[in-house]
């Protein structure tokens, strides 16, 4: 069985936004086979600053090393993954975000690949309540990305390959989330130091424009995580 590990960064979230970078790495009968697809892509439009600040990728940087635009390299990307299953993690925003390059060149993606497997999804399935994300997956596993320091399409589609196959019937740590470990133990908490007639805390609310900036960080958490945690209150 062929499987196309893939993931990609974007020039943001929401409608209208392009695709910046593809990585892909090749995975055949549960085996990395070390070819791979790379590609910074010119978006013909501008990234936003939370996006850049996430990726590290810059319009600046992909017109000093000439990244061309998604329709010169739309047939090589699509020899790659043609006739596999798509791994992927959070799946549809990635999928969405490829059939949008495509339809502007009038191409249908569908017949392209023959599924696509969410390593979002899988994780939530085998591990009820437990956080999800690329990073938790990497810690209950075992897998070492110290060197992820921001996200790449590239290196994040190598870890998720790492992630997938211990997840789907590789050795596992015994690593528990936090949450995990506490399990039922009572957690003391010493109060005693607020505890002043005198203390007085000032409240400061964000302006509209502080909002908006930290919606949209928000987004890009949830793109690449089961969800920010700051939306579940």
């Amino acid at each position: 069985m062929r499987q196309v590990v893939l993931d990609t960064e974007t020039t943001g979230i929401g409608e209208g936004h392009r695709i910046v970078e593809i990585g892909c790495v090749e995975v055949i009968d549960r085996k990395l086979t070390g070819r791979h697809y790379h590609q910074y892509i010119n978006p013909e439009r501008a990234i936003d600053e939370e996006a850049a600040q996430v990726h590290g990728i810059t319009n600046e940087w992909l017109e000093e090393t000439n990244a061309p635009v998604f329709s010169v390299i739309a047939d090589d990307f699509r020899n790659f993954i043609a006739g596999a299953e798509l791994v992927i993690h959070n799946a549809a925003f990635d999928v969405g975000m490829m059939d949008a390059e495509f339809k502007r060149l009038n191409l249908s993606l569908t017949n392209d690949f023959c599924g696509v497997l969410d390593t979002l999804k899988l994780a939530r399935e085998k591990h009820p309540g437990a956080r999800a994300s690329l990073d938790a997956l990497c810690k209950r596993y075992d897998i070492d990305n110290s060197h992820r320091e921001l996200h790449g399409a590239l290196l994040d589609s190598e870890i998720l390959a790492d992630v997938y196959l211990m997840m789907t019937g590789g050795q596992t740590a015994l690593l528990l989330d936090v949450e995990e470990e506490n399990g039922e133990q009572e957690i003391e908490l010493n109060l005693d130091a607020l505890k002043t007639e005198d203390l007085s805390l000032p409240v400061i609310g964000l302006s509209a424009e502080e909002q908006t900036a930290h919606d949209s960080m928000l987004d890009l958490i949830d793109k690449k995580s089961e969800g920010a945690i700051w939306r579940s209150h």
